[in-house]
């Protein structure tokens, strides 16, 4: 079973948080802050700086993983950059 998915959480310049999945967080991160390429969430809202990585799953459950954060509150997402568990 392939376990090379990342999910990731950059926040922008704007103090948001943009959530993703990659096989690369540091390459994405870059991609994200180069002039063509990254989100169109993030084009706007250069540069990102990467916050938060989860490792160890498939595609299929990177997704479904990021699906879950997207869905969380700012200020639940902050609690989960810091690392804190509730």
């Amino acid at each position: 079973m392939e376990t090379n998915w990342f999910v990731y959480i950059v926040r922008c310049k704007d103090a948001t948080l943009y959530t993703g999945v990659t096989t690369d967080p540091e390459k994405r991160v870059i991609a994200h802050n180069a002039a063509k390429a990254g989100a169109k969430y993030t084009k706007m809202r250069r540069p990102v700086e990467l916050v938060y990585v989860e490792s160890g799953f498939n595609r299929s459950d990177a997704h479904k993983r990021e699906a879950v954060i997207k869905k969380l509150s700012k200020a639940a997402k902050e609690e989960l950059v810091l690392g804190v568990d509730k």
